[in-house]
């Protein structure tokens, strides 16, 4: 008999962003009598949600009709938009293309409107549960998914049981929702079990690091956007940072660097604090001082790299099935969309998640990632390429009759001494924070030290013996958190991993040139702790 104790749900939503609440709150708006629950692993809802974020209001407009009269906290309408192409010392302004053109859409934190989405969706009757990791999906005998086992919580380092041990629940559902963001664990494992990207290229990513500032008083201008490419990225590299004024006197800024970037000593950390000390950027913070911080991969993969997002017992929506458009640098409304199609198809046909993938990419969900699809892979040639790519791809909307294709990301990691180093041309910086530990601290992230490490890696020889000669050690410098560390402690060098400093970002998963690096979610409830980001 299973230790674990079992719960029964008609549907089970993993992951608590703006795909899973949206897909929760529609499911019960159509099928009252439908029970429902949604997992999330942060402490409290939001907590691990980072994004820019500008949305699109149309489809909440759709799911929450009144939602304007009791907007979320952060709710600032988009303003003047800027675009510019940086050199160290300056740049030029630019007119604004087409995609990144915001008039009528608003400027939120992404996790204070899922904060503010879980309670619509509890008065409708759906079980929300921060605090609890999904570790496992179950099965039946034929293969199909018939649910998500919860993690133990109260496990030591070593796998011994502690004095609060708890053995996981195990959650049996008539059909899974996963709604876990980009690189999704239990995605990961379900996509590879059903060869769901068979007849897909493979998915490709990016990271952002953002921050929240407050600044000194009348410095923001509420609704101020602004995008830029070029300095600190080398012409090879896809980067570009964006900057956020919202009200109280508050700024939200960041930088995107693209994952398939080659130079192996890299460090998209450092790109985004040099970008910061630009001379159109500086100005706005001195004097300021940051609220909260923190990073998460990107899924950019776009209209080629879908995978199938159906299987028996389960379904794939929102960002864990890829549906960021790049250009627009927006994926929320996408997310929105596929949670309430998704609730819609399983509403209308007794919760069979068959023919969902069809409908999903007959929708205008895919028709938006299908216009877009040539303007992320451009870039791979270089910005200037890339930009003409791109406007050339807005131009026709996207009827050029050919698809580039992805590449793994990792593929893209040239080895030491292939590499033309560019020339970084960094300035020396004084803005805080001083280094990724300082910025950690930030990101308020919580992990037991005494709980097994999260972060596994297949053979840490490979670390030692040839990533350091071959690669050098490029974990050490890609990872915002400083987990990954070559130390030498007298017996020879090894890699330590730093998990208690880990904000969940999955870059390690993603850009590891040996794909020997595993992220699976922690004891539920750790990790970051994000405040409107």
């Amino acid at each position: 008999m299973s230790e674990h104790e079992t719960m029964e749900y008609d549907v089970a939503v993993v992951g608590a962003g703006p795909a899973g609440l949206a897909f929760a709150i529609r499911l019960k708006q159509l099928e009252p009598n439908v029970s429902v629950c949604v997992i999330e692993k942060a402490s409290t809802i939001g907590a691990h949600i980072l994004s820019g974020a500008v949305i699109e209001p149309a489809p909440l407009d759709a799911l929450l009709p009144g939602w304007r009269e009791n907007p979320p906290p952060i709710c600032v309408p988009a303003g003047e938009d800027e675009f510019w192409l940086l050199s160290k010392t300056g740049g030029r302004r630019l007119p604004v293309p087409p995609m990144l053109k915001n008039h009528g859409n608003l400027i939120v934190s992404l996790g204070a409107l899922c904060a503010w989405l879980a309670p619509q969706a509890e008065a409708l009757g759906v079980d929300v549960f921060p605090g609890f990791a999904a570790a496992d999906t179950l099965h039946d005998a034929q293969g199909a998914v018939v649910g998500v086992r919860i993690g133990d919580m109260g496990v030591a380092r070593d796998g011994s049981h502690k004095s609060n041990y708890t053995p996981g629940v195990d959650i049996k559902t008539r059909v899974t929702v996963l709604a876990e963001g980009a690189r999704g664990s239990l995605t990961k494992q379900l996509i590879k079990r059903f060869g769901l990207d068979a007849q897909c290229d493979p998915q490709t990513y990016s990271i952002g690091i953002k921050e929240l500032w407050q600044v000194p008083a009348g410095r923001a201008r509420p609704g101020r956007i602004l995008h830029s490419l070029g300095w600190p990225a080398d012409n090879r590299t896809y980067g570009g940072g964006f900057l956020y004024h919202l009200d109280g006197d508050r700024i939200a800024l960041g930088y995107v660097s693209g994952l398939d970037y080659s130079d192996p000593n890299y460090q998209p950390w450092e790109a985004f604090q040099q970008w910061k000390h630009h001379p159109l950027i500086r100005p706005l913070l001195e004097g300021g001082s940051i609220l909260s911080a923190g990073a998460r991969a990107i899924v950019t993969g776009g209209w080629q790299s879908l995978p199938k997002v159906e299987m028996p017992g389960a379904l794939l929506i929102g960002d864990t099935a890829g549906l960021l458009n790049v250009p627009k640098i927006k994926g929320t409304h996408q997310a929105i969309r596929s949670g309430m199609l998704a609730a819609e198809h399983l509403a209308a046909h007794g919760l069979d998640p068959a023919g969902f993938d069809a409908r999903l990419r007959g929708s205008a969900v895919m028709a938006e990632l299908k216009k877009v699809r040539n303007i992320k892979p451009g870039f791979k040639k270089g910005l200037w390429f890339g930009m003409l790519n791109a406007a050339w791809e807005t131009a026709t909307g996207g009827a050029s009759p050919w698809t580039l294709h992805n590449t793994p990301d990792w593929s893209a990691l040239h080895r030491l001494g292939q590499y033309e180093e560019p020339r970084r041309d960094y300035v020396t910086r004084e803005l805080p924070p001083r280094d990724r530990l300082a910025g950690v601290y930030f990101a308020a992230t919580e992990h037991d030290e005494d709980q097994p490490v999260h972060l596994h890696v297949a053979d840490t020889r490979v670390c030692i013996e040839r990533c350091t000669t071959e690669y050098g050690n490029p974990c050490t410098r890609f990872c915002p958190a400083a987990v990954y560390e070559i130390v030498d402690d007298g017996a020879g060098k090894r890699l330590q991993i730093n998990a208690a400093n880990c904000v969940h970002c999955k870059t390690c998963d993603i850009k590891d040139p040996y794909q020997i690096i595993d992220w699976v979610p922690p004891e539920g409830g750790s990790g970051p702790n994000y405040q409107n980001l």
